[in-house]
C-alpha cells in the first residue's frame, strides 16, 4: 500500500526516532522506514543490554531503555512504522520524492531525512561455527537473561566482546574471553574490568572446533605453541565485528565519502529536498555521537520545516512554551 507524508525518515535508530518526534513538533506528517524489524537501529541490534554513559540528562542508561524512551517521545505525534521494509529506489516526481520499498510499496515525501546509521552491517563469521547460528553460536545478545546459568565463551577483542563479558559474567555460570591475539582493540578500562572479575581471558588462542548434539556443549581451542583445551559451553558469542555498507541508497545521487552521506551546515545533502543526520552524516569535524545525532536531526527538521512551510520559522521556539 502506497503512502504520503510530509516527511519520510529513513532509518529508525536513535536520531531516526528523535527527529520523527522533531518533526511531529513541527506539525509535519512522519513515517519511518527501516529494514530491521524492531525501531531502534544498531542499539536494538547489537547492544540493548549495554550501558551508555554519554547521552545527556543520562548518568547512565540501557540501550534497550534508551530506545523505549524515544519510542515513547516519537509516539505523540503517531509516526508510521514501515519495520522490516527496506528503502531501494529514489526519485523526484512532481516536487515530490518517490521512495520505492523492496516490497514495491511507494512512500511520497516532500522530503528525505537519512538516519540510516552505519547503513546495513552483517557480522563477520566464526569459521568454527559454521552450521551453529541458532544452536549455540550468536552474534548480538538481545537479552542477558537467555544465558542465564549457562557457560558462555566470548570470541573477540574489541569492545562488543568485553561488553558482552562484563554484562553476562553476573548471570552465566562461567564466562571465558577468546581473543586470537595478546592486544585488544577495547578500551582498557573494561579490560581491566572484566579481568578484575576474574574471568577468563585466553589470548593467543582460536576456536577450532564447536561440538554437541543438537546443542552446543563444549568448545575446543588451538593455543599458541600447538596446545589445546576445551571449555565447557552452551553458548558462543561471536563478537568479531561486522562489514557494513549503505545498500541501495548508494545509489540515490548523493555525495559519498567513505560510505558516509555530505551535508552542509543544514543537514542538506547534494540531493534537493534530501537532508541526512547521525553517523550516516558527513561534514568536516563530525564527531560520531548519539548525542550529535540528536542535535543533526533537530537541525534537519527545522529547515526541512521552512521547505515544506513557506512562511515557518526556522527556531521553531521551546517546547516548554508548546502547552
Amino acid at each position: 500500500m502506497d503512502l504520503e507524508v510530509d516527511l519520510l525518515i529513513v532509518g529508525a535508530g536513535p536520531t531516526g526516532l528523535f527527529a520523527a518526534y522533531y518533526a511531529g513538533f513541527r506539525d509535519l506528517s512522519v513515517a519511518l522506514v527501516d529494514a530491521l524489524p524492531e525501531a531502534g537501529g544498531q542499539v536494538t541490534a547489537m547492544y540493548p543490554e549495554k550501558m551508555i554513559f554519554d547521552v545527556a540528562g543520562f548518568p547512565a542508561v540501557r540501550g534497550r531503555e534508551l530506545v523505549d524512551g524515544l519510542v515513547r517521545q516519537a509516539d505523540q505525534w503517531k509516526p508510521t512504522y514501515l519495520l522490516g521494509r527496506q528503502a531501494r529506489t529514489l526519485s523526484t516526481v512532481d516536487d515530490r520524492l518517490h521512495v520505492g520499498l523492496a516490497d514495491g510499496a511507494v512512500v511520497k515525501a516532500g522530503a528525505v531525512l537519512v538516519t540510516a546509521g552505519m547503513g546495513e552491517f552483517t557480522p563477520r563469521p566464526l569459521p568454527a561455527g559454521d552450521g551453529w547460528l541458532g544452536r549455540g553460536v550468536v552474534h548480538f545478545v538481545p537479552a542477558l537473561a537467555a544465558h542465564t546459568g549457562q557457560h558462555v565463551v566470548v570470541v573477540g577483542g574489541g569492545d562488543s566482546a568485553f561488553d558482552w563479558a562484563l554484562a553476562l559474567a553476573p548471570i552465566a555460570a562461567s564466562v571465558t574471553v577468546v581473543h586470537r591475539r595478546a592486544t585488544f582493540r577495547a578500551h582498557p578500562p573494561t579490560v581491566r574490568q572484566v579481568r578484575d572479575l576474574g574471568v577468563p581471558v585466553v589470548t593467543d588462542a582460536e576456536v577450532l572446533e564447536l561440538r554437541g548434539d543438537p546443542e552446543l556443549a563444549e568448545v575446543e581451542l588451538g593455543l599458541k605453541g600447538g596446545g589445546r583445551a576445551v571449555l565447557p559451553a552452551q553458548a558462543v558469542v561471536a563478537a568479531l565485528g561486522f562489514t557494513a555498507d549503505l545498500g541501495p541508497i548508494e545509489s540515490w545521487g548523493l555525495e559519498l565519502d567513505h560510505r558516509a552521506v555530505v551535508v552542509d551546515t543544514t543537514m542538506r545533502t547534494a540531493r534537493d529536498r534530501v537532508y541526512a543526520a547521525g553517523d550516516v552524516a558527513q561534514y568536516p569535524g563530525k564527531v560520531k555521537l548519539i548525542a550529535t545525532g540528536f542535535g543533526e536531526a533537530a537541525t534537519a527538521v527545522n529547515n526541512i520545516a521552512v521547505l515544506l512551510k513557506p512562511g515557518a520559522h526556522l527556531f521553531p521556539g521551546h517546547s516548554s512554551n508548546a502547552g
